[in-house]
């Protein structure tokens, strides 16, 4: 479908860097194929119809605000606790495609979803629930076979032990129940032009190979494959929680040269975690923690926490402070910070 308003120059250009980016290291486009005035790269992706017009493939996965022309071009994502009705947090991803997908796995793996931690040894290993890179191929499916016609958006449900993740789309006809999208099949994308520009940046397999990356990534956790739910009213899968993470979450121990740190978060962490970029918490997460522990922290212990310089360790702290979450006493020198949520 052609986009007659739509002009090269109209798209974001991070958005084109990143494909290009990505494109180049997983060796699916040359730096000479990259180095290309965009208008050529976008016709060599064949994002233009014959009468020149951009079509909507190009809008969807470049333009910053896909939106404008497809309501419910988005990702919206939920924590719940004890059932569907107990929502606790939410946020929504918008944007180019091509740059909701990293945003999405950020936001959920640092915001959503809580890595427990054992130490095997003097090293730190941090389990989640369902492995990240199984994670990725589902969503990357959800965005490109989606309906968007439909004006929904993706939606993912994170619980303690469990993830949905559901898209308002289609499979090829026969690919209609887990056991057979885990066989041998041939691929064929509801919106072939999109997923090529996703094939092109090395996000996606060709071949049908993203399921077998899904089942090798659940093998990394000794997890179940994930479930599919398939009917008129789209595709829901279910991700459940591996049994390395539930041992952990319920107190036990993966083998006893492990030790567990398993505790619940508390009401401070979960309120940083909806006031702060996932970004900021995580860079921060080591001094929210010490707060959580003991109320109050010195910029000397920030900045042992941190291994960072004391401008930096300040720069930090000004960053809770702003939230309200901390304030500070003392002098420049001595300077400490006390817990105020």
């Amino acid at each position: 479908m052609p986009i007659p308003k739509l002009k090269v120059e109209d798209l974001r250009q991070e958005a084109i860097e990143l494909f290009k980016e990505k494109a180049v290291r997983r060796g699916r486009l040359t730096p000479e194929e990259t180095g290309v005035e965009d208008a050529i790269l976008l016709d060599n992706l064949h994002l233009f119809d014959e009468d020149g017009y951009l079509i909507r493939a190009a809008m969807l996965a470049f333009y910053k605000d896909p939106e404008k022309w497809v309501t419910g071009a988005y990702v919206k994502i939920g924590y719940f606790d004890q059932s569907d009705a107990d929502l606790r947090y939410q946020d929504e991803v918008h944007g180019s495609l091509v740059e909701q997908v990293d945003k999405t796995i950020d936001l959920v793996y640092t915001k959503y979803m809580k890595a427990l931690i054992t130490y095997e040894g003097i090293q730190r290993v941090e389990q989640f629930m369902f492995h990240p890179d199984a994670f990725r191929e589902i969503l990357l499916n959800a965005i490109v076979h989606k309906d968007y016609s439909a004006c929904n958006p993706i939606q993912i449900s994170v619980y303690e032990d469990k993830i949905y993740i559901w898209n308002d789309g289609e499979m090829p006809e026969g690919l209609d129940s887990t056991d057979k999208l885990f066989m041998k099949h041939s691929s064929k994308p509801y919106n072939p032009k999109l997923a090529n520009v996703f094939f092109m940046s090395g996000m996606i397999e060709a071949w049908g190979r993203g399921f077998d990356k899904i089942k090798e990534a659940c093998a990394r956790y000794d997890g179940p494959l994930p479930e599919y739910s398939i009917s008129k009213s789209g595709v829901m899968v279910l991700c459940r929680a591996c049994d390395r993470y539930l041992k952990q979450l319920s107190g036990g121990k993966e083998n006893s040269n492990s030790v567990s740190e398993t505790k619940n978060e508390t009401s401070f962490e979960i309120s940083m975690k909806q006031v702060l970029k996932p970004k900021d918490y995580k860079k921060l997460e080591p001094i929210i923690e010490k707060l959580t522990a003991q109320g109050t922290i010195s910029i000397q212990e920030v900045m042992e926490l941190t291994k960072k310089s004391r401008t930096t360790a300040w720069r930090y702290m000004q960053i809770l402070i702003d939230c309200n979450a901390v304030e500070a006493s003392g002098n420049t020198n001595n300077v400490s910070y006390k817990k105020l949520k």
